[in-house]
This record gives structure tokens, sequence and C-alpha cells, in this order.
């Protein structure tokens, strides 16, 4: 068991809401100071409840809690403003980063320069930025904050990455310089990935199409092997709408 803590003033979104009982929320959080936190929001859903109009997703708040254990107590909240409501794919784009962190991160582990990208992130969503690269900027931080941070400078031999040069990138190896494109379409293990790519990648660079294409088939493939091939039912929404 955790011990009894009393935190006041910290800055927080919320990740999901659950109901608990007849009136009261279970509420998970991702704090800059703490990390993701569970809380209780007693009598959050009674109609004249300070809080409920406030505990919303994709929404800047400021937090206090008290207790010991997994589940602390909420004991205030409040709008911290400026974040405009999200609609359409940004709202789509929205729930996936909070999936990510449901899935990815652990209770009580604080990232705050994770946090820091996720406000980034969210700003970049009420503002209708092109969703591609602030998606792709968001899922490098996340890797690299966890510790699953991708090779993107050298090869898997240590040799600096060639602009020009194919590659593969093989989990948990990195990339590997093949012959070119007939090889890169041979080969099963690894992700085909342009030298270009990974150099535009690890300066923060989506201007190039083709850079963003193959960044996203990278990051997810990574994302996909840290979640142990589990589903995203974010990624599933995304699937269903573009069909209909």
């Amino acid at each position: 068991m955790s011990p009894k803590q009393r935190v006041a003033g910290q800055t927080a979104w919320v990740l999901h809401t659950l109901p608990w009982r007849e009136t009261s929320l279970i509420v998970e959080v991702f704090a800059r100071d703490h990390g993701r936190i569970a809380l209780l929001a007693k009598g959050a859903r009674r109609p004249l409840s300070a809080l409920r109009g406030v505990l919303m997703a994709f929404q800047p708040l400021v937090l206090d809690w008290s207790g010991g254990g997994e589940v602390k107590t909420l004991t205030r909240g409040e709008w911290r403003g400026g974040q405009p409501l999200l609609v359409g794919q940004a709202l789509l784009c929205a729930y996936y980063l909070n999936e990510l962190l449901l899935r990815l991160t652990a209770r009580e582990d604080p990232h705050p320069a994770l946090f820091d990208a996720y406000e980034s992130a969210m700003a970049a969503l009420g503002r209708g930025d092109n969703l591609s690269p602030l998606l792709r900027r968001f899922e490098l931080a996340m890797l690299r904050e966890l510790g699953y941070g991708a090779m993107l400078d050298t090869d898997d031999g240590g040799r600096p990455i060639r602009p020009g040069q194919p590659y593969l990138y093989i989990i948990e190896r990195g990339p590997r310089a093949c012959a070119g494109d007939a090889e890169r379409r041979a080969e099963t293990r690894g992700v085909p990935v342009g030298g270009q790519t990974l150099i535009d990648l690890a300066a923060g660079n989506f201007a190039r199409a083709t850079t963003q294409a193959e960044a996203k088939r990278l990051l997810r493939a990574l994302i996909n092997h840290h979640l142990g091939g589990q589903p995203l039912q974010s990624r599933q929404v995304f699937e269903e709408l573009r069909e209909l």
C-alpha cells in the first residue's frame, strides 16, 4: 500500500471514468508530477455536484486528492481553461492518445516530459493542426519516455544512417541496411523504412509525405510490439469509420 498522500494544485487530465455505486465515479487521471492516478470522486454524478461538469476528458484540470492505497479520494477539481472542445477526427485522435497512456503507463509512475508532450498534442488538436505529425511526435515522445526509444541515428551495426539507403527496422535491434527494395519485400521480420525517414524522425521533421507514411507504419509496429499484440479499441473505431 502506498503512503497516505495529500496533494494540492496538481495539473492533470482525465483519461477515463467509470460509474461507482449510485452517485460516484472512479476517475483515471494523468497528472504531471504523479503519473497515472485512480481517484474516487464521491457524489460526482449528483445533479448539484460541483464536480459534475468538471471531470471531462480532453480538458485541462487542477485537482486535489488525498489518501493511500490504489485509489485516492478526489477532494477538489477545477477547469484550467484554454482548451476548446474537440470534435470529429481530432476527438478520435484524443481517444487514441488516452488509450495509449492507459495501456502503456504504470500507475503512480511520474513522467513530466510525457505529460508535457500530451499537453502539446492536445493543444495542437484544439488548434486543428495536421493530425499525422502531431500523433507521430507524441508516439515518439511516449516510446522515449517509457524507455522504449526507437533507434534512429545509427543502424544495428553502429553505422550512421544514410539518407539514400533502404533499411529494414528489426524490432529490438534497430534498422538494418539492405540491398534494395527486392530484399525489403522478401524479408518479413522487419519494417521497411528509408534512411531519410529515420533522419527526419530523429529531427522531428514531418514535412515529407513519405516520412509521414513510413513513420506511421514503423511506429505502429513498435507500439504493437510493446502492447503484446493486443489491439487498441480506438484503432478499431478508426477502421470502422473508414469503411463507412
